[in-house]
């Protein structure tokens, strides 16, 4: 958040290191992203607040890096005795492909937010803001994978293949991206979120496999 300095972000206003304690600027309204119902306006607002977060990564730093986070695929492959255990070993992997393919063509790396949804961008009298970053080092397009398979429930949408598909349209023509690693980044990163899922709380996320069968098949 010191980085960011308040840039498409909540600012920090006060931190105490000792007692881990933050005072950060209130937002208000404060209504996430989740209450705009357009789809498309939604993404348009999160293409904008990506922008104004950009910035390069600290030449000497302490962050986690997208690179360090596919390494969560080889804790599925020990974990499971090589195999992908309750997760699907189609998408596991496609996604490890994926992160390989991706991280070896990696563009320039910046200080991203990490988990970038609807739910972490809320409105304020500065415009649409984001709280919560994670911090992580990684290609620009890393960041709208996140905004990809968020919100829950997207899937109930009549035609979310549809949907998903305006989106990556959206992001990468605001950001000026290309079209195929933001769909590439939200298939590697869906998978990963899954097995983050049964590592923390011993269940598969099964809608963040959805929504990675959902790109590769248009990948196809």
């Amino acid at each position: 958040m010191k980085i960011f300095d308040g840039h498409g972000i909540a600012r920090l206003l006060e931190l105490d290191i000792e007692s881990g304690a933050m005072l950060l600027e209130r937002l208000e309204p404060g209504e996430s992203l989740e209450a705009i119902e357009d789809d498309e306006e939604a993404t348009a607002i999160a293409a904008n607040v990506m922008r104004k977060l950009r910035g390069p990564a600290p030449p000497s730093h302490s962050f986690p890096t997208v690179a360090g986070w596919a390494k969560g695929f080889e804790r599925l492959r020990k974990n499971c005795g090589g195999g992908t255990g309750p997760m699907p070993t189609a998408l596991v992997e496609e996604a490890e492909a994926l992160f390989d393919d991706l991280l070896a063509t990696e563009e320039s790396p910046v200080l991203l937010h990490g988990d970038l949804h609807h739910g972490n961008i809320l409105s304020s009298s500065r415009g649409w803001l984001v709280i919560d970053p994670k911090g992580v080092v990684g290609e620009k397009a890393y960041e709208t994978a996140a905004m990809l398979h968020n919100p829950s429930g997207f899937l109930e949408n009549p035609n979310p293949a549809k949907l998903l598909e305006k989106r990556i349209e959206i992001l990468s023509e605001r950001l000026g991206l290309d079209e195929s690693r933001v769909r590439g980044w939200g298939v590697a990163q869906s998978v990963l979120a899954a097995y983050w899922s049964l590592e923390d709380h011993g269940e598969v996320w099964d809608e963040a496999l959805e929504f990675a069968r959902l790109l590769a098949k248009k990948s196809d």
